[in-house]
C-alpha cells in the first residue's frame, strides 16, 4: 500500500511540475505579446494565441489575467526574444526559442547543456534553413461535414491538413495565421491549440539508440527557465 501510495504521490508531482512549467512559458509568451501588440486581445492576434494556449494546459483565468496586467503596467522586467540555432547529437538540427531578460546568462546555459550532451551552438543562418515558420492549429471535427469543413479550411488559407479521430491538425503559412485564427473564430470552431511551429523541410532517421541521446538533450534544454520551445529535423 505504502509502494503505491508513493507512486500515486510521484505522479501527482511530476504532473503538477509540468504544469507550473507550462504556465510559466505561457506567462512568458503572454507578457511579450502584450509588449509587443498591446493587452487587448481583440487587436492582438499573438496575444489571442497566447490565451489559446493557456486554456489548452487548463491556466487558471485569474492567472491569464495577471499575467496580462503585469505586463501591460510593465510589472515584470522586459523580455527578450532570442532564437539559437545548434546541432544535437548525430548531426541534428535545433532551433532553439528563448524569452529571457537576461541574454548572457540564457546563452551561457544553451552552450552548456549542449556541449554537455553531444552538441554545439551555430552561427546565424546556419540551420535556420532547414525549417519553415507555419502556424499548427488543432481542432474538433466533431458534428462537422468533413469535406465543407475542408472547403472552409482551404479557404482560410490552409496549406495542409491531417484529419484522425475526431480532429483535425491545419498547417498555414506564417503569414496567413492570424487570418486563419481569425477564420475558426467566426466560423466557431473549437480550436483545441494552437502555435507558430517551426517544421523541418527534411527530416533525419536514427537508431533508437542515438534518437535516445538527441531526446535526452531536448529534454534538458527544455527544462531550462528561458527556453520557450525546440524543434529539430529528427524524424
Amino acid at each position: 500500500m505504502g509502494r503505491i501510495f508513493e507512486k500515486r504521490k510521484y505522479k501527482m508531482f511530476a504532473r503538477f511540475a509540468r504544469m507550473s512549467k507550462a504556465f510559466t512559458k505561457i506567462g512568458k509568451e503572454i507578457a511579450v505579446a502584450v509588449r509587443l501588440g498591446g493587452p487587448d486581445p481583440d487587436n492582438n492576434p499573438r496575444l489571442r494565441m497566447a490565451i489559446q494556449m493557456a486554456k489548452t494546459v487548463n491556466m487558471p483565468k485569474d492567472r491569464i489575467e495577471a499575467a496580462i496586467r503585469r505586463a501591460s503596467n510593465k510589472e515584470d522586467k522586459d523580455l527578450e526574444e532570442i532564437v539559437y540555432e545548434a546541432y544535437g547529437p548525430h548531426g541534428i538540427a535545433l532551433m532553439i526559442e528563448c524569452a529571457t531578460d537576461n541574454p548572457t546568462r540564457t546563452v551561457a546555459n544553451i552552450r552548456h547543456l549542449l556541449s554537455k550532451n553531444g552538441g554545439s551552438l551555430g552561427t546565424t543562418n546556419s540551420v535556420a534553413f532547414m525549417f519553415e515558420r507555419k502556424g499548427v492549429f488543432r481542432i474538433s471535427t466533431e458534428g462537422k461535414d468533413e469535406e465543407a469543413l475542408e472547403l472552409d479550411l482551404i479557404d482560410l488559407g490552409a496549406d495542409e491538413i491531417e484529419t484522425g479521430e475526431g480532429e483535425a491538425v491545419v498547417y498555414t503559412r506564417f503569414e496567413d495565421y492570424a487570418a486563419m485564427q481569425k477564420g475558426l473564430e467566426q466560423k466557431s470552431i473549437n480550436v483545441l491549440s494552437a502555435d507558430i511551429q517551426r517544421i523541418p523541410t527534411a527530416s533525419t532517421e536514427l537508431d533508437d539508440d542515438r534518437a535516445g541521446e538527441v531526446q535526452a538533450l531536448i529534454d534538458k534544454l527544455d527544462e531550462d527557465d528561458d527556453v520557450q520551445a525546440v524543434f529539430h529535423n529528427m524524424k
